[in-house]
């Protein structure tokens, strides 16, 4: 499958909690250069950096990737990835995934099995993936973001809160008792995206939704209107990305093998 798909890695420079992080020292190469590093050995035909900040670009100058500078008025990361496939002249049916810049150790094989599963059903728009949660903690965490999936591998929803909701089990909360119930029913949604181009451009030219405004998930825009989301069990451990300085340093042991 090597070959037949690319990557877009959109990257601000700006962030609230960890202020340029995407020039963040990780074991001697700013953290742009790790996720250009996992895009590459997952085998994509084509991988580009798209930024606001020329000073992200100049970082992966000596990277094999591209290097794109694109407008600083994106709301999402999804945007900044149809301005690239725009601006390239990508074929409507080509297939791109979004891997986002503060993923400095997804695993390749998770990129390359996103674009898998539109490769394999040319009827499919979108794609993403998942993990079960066995923690019950994770499952009331609501920056755990939870995907409820239909017996057909397609998403009905996703949400911030616990669902699908034990009634009896979680009337204690997160501090209950016990292992979760019913196990293997609650995944955890990994934020990485593969689009057949046409659906990228249906998606970003979409008003946002009612449900996406009320959990602040922009996946609910497809999901609200209709818009099929194929989701698949990674095949790898995904390590939750960078947000704040706590998890720069878990990254950074990560990465060195220390505790």
């Amino acid at each position: 499958m090597s070959g037949s798909f690319k990557v877009v890695i959109p990257a601000r420079y700006a962030s609230t909690r960890l202020p340029g992080k995407p020039l963040a020292d990780i074991g001697g190469l700013p953290m742009i250069a790790r996720v250009v590093e996992r895009a590459v050995a997952s085998g994509a035909a084509q991988v580009v950096v798209a930024s606001d900040d020329e000073r992200v670009l100049e970082a992966v100058r000596d990277q094999p990737c591209e290097a794109r500078i694109t407008r600083s008025d994106h709301v999402s990361g999804s945007d900044r990835v149809m301005e690239v496939a725009a601006a390239c002249g990508w074929p409507m049916d080509a297939v791109v995934v979004n891997v986002q810049g503060d993923e400095p150790l997804i695993p390749p094989v998770v990129i390359s099995q996103v674009a898998s599963l539109l490769l394999q059903d040319p009827d499919c728009g979108v794609a993403t993936l998942c993990q079960t949660v066995t923690e019950r903690e994770l499952v009331f965490d609501p920056n755990v973001v939870k995907v409820v999936m239909g017996s057909d591998g397609f998403a009905r929803y996703f949400s911030r809160a616990p669902v699908p909701f034990a009634r009896e089990a979680f009337r204690a909360g997160p501090a209950g008792a016990g292992p979760l119930p019913h196990a293997g029913r609650w995944r955890r949604h990994i934020g990485i995206y593969g689009y057949r181009v046409a659906a990228l451009q249906q998606f970003v030219s979409l008003p946002v939704g009612e449900l996406e405004r009320i959990e602040s998930l922009e996946q609910l825009r497809l999901v609200e209107r209709g818009i099929g989301i194929r989701v698949a069990e990674a095949l790898a451990p995904v390590p939750a990305g960078v947000d704040t300085p706590a998890d720069l340093e878990r990254v950074r042991r990560q990465l060195t093998g220390s505790a």
